[in-house]
């Protein structure tokens, strides 16, 4: 089953896998780069994903429908791999680990139209990953490096019960921070039979945490939590490959909550986050490649999140997905192209004054790579 080895990164890491991922998650664990199998290798990709996430109002909650809140966006990603020797490897890679681009487009509900008519968010980031990996044996690697991230957002929240502290219910806030980058690490290890293209590895990411200033000057914090990945993978009959992946990572710990954001709905002021993350996430992907001929492959694959069934934020309006993606490759020995397609059919959720249905998404995406 040798042969199946072509498979292993290019549907592993299919470009548009993780482009609606749990909370503002937009990529993955950005390791599975130092197992491809030239001797330098570099790679370019692009998704390009089409939300549509919309809601009602509750029962006895004044206001319209909310329209579409979730925009577009393209994300990019770009890496090279080295090897240094037969047993070490290097690795870097840059991209968008995560991101939200959110616009209430219809009037206020002072104006007759949703409850946070107008309001709007925007977050970006960038992430520079240095990798080493080292391979103890045959079947054994271990691999780990350093992340450099760099996080920066505005938001903008109008609704009858918010408000910037010292001031009343229904005045707008807002907030812009510039790019806060900090540094965690990543560390994993794998195992491997190369005769029947077998693969298990798990990758561990720290959090890292970013300090803001609200606009009274008073610090907070804003954590990029932990996270767990198990990528595995093996050849189950000639040219054909399963794979698959779990993450887990710690979204309960992702809040974004200046000290000078007041809510009012108890009536009372009370500090609330603007955006929070109320449980842990688990996503999951199963895929079957196969090897048409020398140069062309394709690969299906399904993807899963569990809907939690809580109170969403206002500015999120989704909770959990199933997933259905197709990607094809074109290959030489020089260049490899992918093209994938995945549909996310959104769970519905409840924010604490509308009612999200019939959400959906659609990402396209493509990579190039480069072998020499």
């Amino acid at each position: 089953m040798k042969k199946n080895k072509w498979l292993i990164a290019t549907l592993l890491a299919t470009t548009a896998s993780t482009a609606l991922g749990g909370e503002i998650e937009r990529r993955g664990d950005p390791s599975m780069i130092l197992f491809e199998k030239a001797k330098n290798y570099v790679e370019f990709s692009v998704a390009h994903v089409n939300p549509s996430v919309s809601g009602t109002p509750l029962p006895l909650v004044p206001g319209s429908g909310t329209g579409n809140i979730q925009e577009s966006y393209e994300s990019y990603a770009g890496g090279y791999k080295h090897d240094l020797t037969d047993k070490i490897s290097l690795a870097l890679v840059i991209d968008e680990p995560v991101g939200a681009s959110v616009s209430y487009d219809t009037a206020s509900i002072f104006g007759g139209g949703a409850f946070f008519g107008t309001s709007n968010a925007e977050v970006s980031s960038i992430a520079i990953t240095g990798l080493a990996k080292y391979k103890a044996t045959d079947r054994v690697s271990v691999y780990g490096g350093l992340r450099y991230v760099g996080l920066s957002g505005n938001i903008f929240v109008l609704s009858p019960v918010t408000a910037p502290a010292g001031s009343g219910p229904a005045t707008p806030y807002a907030l812009n921070v510039d790019k806060d980058f900090q540094l965690g690490y990543l560390l994993g290890a794998a195992y491997e039979i190369p005769d029947i293209a077998l693969r298990v590895a798990l990758t561990y990411e720290s959090k890292t945490e970013h300090d803001f200033k609200d606009n009274t000057g008073a610090g907070f914090k804003v954590e990029l939590p932990q996270a767990v990945t198990l990528h595995a993978q093996s050849g189950i009959a000639a040219n054909t490959l399963l794979f698959g992946s779990v993450r887990w990572r710690e979204w309960t710990q992702f809040a974004v909550q200046p000290a000078d954001f007041i809510s009012f709905a108890t009536g009372v002021p009370v500090n609330v986050p603007i955006a929070s993350g109320p449980s842990d996430i688990w996503t999951y992907e199963l895929g079957l490649g196969r090897k048409f001929n020398e140069n062309w492959s394709g690969a299906f694959i399904l993807g899963y999140e569990k809907d939690q069934d809580d109170i969403v934020g206002n500015l999120s309006g989704k909770d959990g997905y199933i997933s259905y993606g197709l990607a094809a490759t074109y290959e030489t020995d020089a260049w490899k192209m992918t093209a994938g397609i995945k549909y996310f059919d959104i769970g519905d959720a409840d924010s604490n004054v509308t009612a999200f249905s019939g959400s959906d998404a659609i990402a396209i995406g493509t990579k190039f790579a480069f072998k020499f």
